[in-house]
């Protein structure tokens, strides 16, 4: 008897993304920074391949006793309009997490317009990143101009753009010889076709079964060299079941998560599993950790800093999450600054029980326009 499953097919991609370096093909591991800038050493965890899996908020920013300040934490500077001017005069470009820094579901955070436009003004660098996988870069760039912002392509840096970027510089072949099984959503598909990376799978599997019975054995295509997988909202067990074949029987076959982000938030109303609940499930099925190209993995700062011609010693990462933002910054030995504007209260960020420490946090982005004001004047 046989399963029921759905006809697969591989679409050929037309337009050709930029090929990125093979010298960046592993994430790295820095378990001791020494901050740019002037700023003191510390040590942190390092997240190697693998993102944090804690949730949003949670691990590095667990409940704490918030009358009790760590010793670490005086590491973390509250920023002021000396520290401001000091942040501004050594970085020559700032990452940007999206969610939490730069909008709040499908609304600006306030000052974002006037404080990316003074930016710009002192001549530095913008890049967006997001470990959100469900849209491409051209999906994001949608969302920033029907906020009202001017942003180019070529700025924004998601984790569907990157799982993209990482097996182009592994060098994976495009005439249809080896192809990427694909559990997540449009992003994932888009960004592999502008690659020209023969794929399938993603919201192609969303109705796909499998009918079981006595001797039923699942086929799989013995051609996917790589799967990825990435948030999906629509993940079901046939994906799960065609995912783990791949990755334990088809010889080299890479794994690949976009991010292990625990928690996403859906809706205000409440924090959902994200895609760290997806690829925890093929990791435990396929007996195998995958490689993570998102936040906090360092092959995504690798990437952006290659592509940008940018030293990293110049660069300073904003974000409002400690485990993948913060950490993502550290691991690649940037400036942090951490914004309050997101998931992580001040208590959380000053607590004993927190282990990531930022070099500056501050309530906004905005709260640097005092100091951009001051240094555009006078330039």
């Amino acid at each position: 008897m046989s399963a029921t499953m759905k006809t697969m097919r591989v679409r050929s991609p037309q337009r050709q993304a930029p090929k990125a370096s093979a010298a960046r093909v592993q994430a790295g591991k820095a378990n001791t920074r020494t901050p740019p800038f002037g700023g003191r050493a510390q040590g942190g965890p390092s997240a190697g391949n693998n993102s944090s899996s804690s949730p949003r908020g949670a691990a590095a920013s667990a409940p704490c006793a918030s009358s009790v300040v760590s010793e670490a934490a005086a590491s973390c500077a509250k920023l002021d309009q000396g520290s401001a001017k000091d942040l501004l005069g050594g970085a020559k470009a700032f990452i940007f997490d999206c969610d939490g820094v730069i909008w709040r579901g499908d609304k600006l955070i306030e000052g974002i317009p006037e404080t990316i436009q003074g930016l710009r003004d002192a001549g530095k660098k913008l890049i967006f990143v997001t470990n959100n996988s469900t849209k491409s870069r051209e999906g994001y760039l949608k969302k920033f101009l029907s906020l009202g912002l001017e942003i180019s392509a070529e700025e924004i840096y998601s984790s569907s753009y990157a799982a993209a970027a990482y097996l182009k510089a592994k060098n994976f072949p495009t005439d249809g010889s080896k192809k990427v099984y694909v559990i997540g959503e449009v992003g994932i598909m888009e960004e592999l076709e502008l690659a020209g990376i023969p794929h399938f799978g993603g919201p192609e599997d969303a109705s796909a079964k499998i009918t079981l019975g006595k001797g039923v054995k699942m086929p799989h295509d013995e051609d996917v060299s790589a799967v990825i997988v990435g948030f999906d909202r629509e993940i079901n067990y046939y994906k799960i079941q065609y995912a783990t074949l791949c990755i334990r029987e088809n010889e080299n076959c890479e794994f690949i998560a976009t991010n292990r982000d625990a928690v996403t938030h859906l809706t205000d109303a409440q924090e959902w599993a994200g895609n760290g609940s997806m690829v925890g499930a093929i990791a435990g099925s396929a007996a195998r950790e995958p490689t993570t190209v998102g936040k906090p993995s360092t092959f995504m700062l690798d990437d952006i800093a290659d592509q940008f011609k940018i030293d990293k010693s110049e660069i300073c990462m904003v974000g409002d999450r400690l485990d993948t933002d913060i950490m993502f910054g550290q691991n690649g030995g940037l400036k942090t600054m951490l914004v309050l504007s997101g998931v992580t209260r001040e208590e959380t960020l000053l607590s004993e029980e927190n282990q990531i420490h930022p070099d500056l946090y501050t309530s906004k982005l905005a709260d640097l326009l005092p100091a951009l004001n001051e240094i555009n004047g006078s330039a």
